[in-house]
């Protein structure tokens, strides 16, 4: 899968990017679905988390493409 990433162009900077705009995403949706929905603060939190979640996989791609880079 990381080769066929780096084959079409993708570099491990745009992993690491994608990982820092999906924790701004996950704070920006938590922080939206808080004030926003009538659904209280749990729902807030499982918007926040499953966005979260996120991160650690660009950067993990990043870190696989990287080993491609080289």
């Amino acid at each position: 899968m990381l080769e066929r990433l780096h084959d079409s162009g993708i570099r491990a900077e745009h992993a690491y990017f994608a990982g820092f705009v999906s924790i701004g995403l996950a704070f920006t949706s938590w922080f939206l679905s808080k004030k926003l929905e009538q659904e209280g603060v749990a729902r807030a939190d499982r918007w926040g988390i499953f966005i979260g979640e996120w991160a650690p996989t660009f950067f993990a791609i990043g870190n696989g493409l990287r080993t491609y880079e080289k």
